[in-house]
């Protein structure tokens, strides 16, 4: 069985993983990965995040025209937690890209 600390320390270093894969090379793309994945990953569900991990596994220029809504993905989880993050975006204050 894991112990308490061994599993923060897990935690804690999957979450500094994704923060350092959700910073692309592309400022509009860490303006809407940076925020969905400090005020929402830990609340979506296990599907939802397991469709995050993969998303920022993609080229960025594939994640800039989902992002911006120029073309959306054809899978569907992945289309899904696109949607998530616009949708966060426009919503919370971090929607940067409207003038995109």
């Amino acid at each position: 069985m894991d112990q308490p600390s061994s599993v923060a320390s897990r935690l804690e270093a999957e979450r500094k993983r994704l923060h350092w894969h959700s910073r692309r090379g592309m400022w509009e793309l860490d303006l809407l990965l940076l925020p969905f994945l400090e005020h929402c990953y830990d609340e979506l569900d296990e599907a939802d995040q397991a469709a995050y991990r993969q998303l920022i596994t993609e080229e960025d220029q594939d994640l800039f025209m989902w992002l911006m809504r120029r073309e959306w993905p054809e899978e569907p989880s992945r289309r899904r937690i696109v949607q998530m993050i616009v949708d966060y975006a426009e919503t919370s204050g971090h929607g940067h890209n409207r003038g995109l």
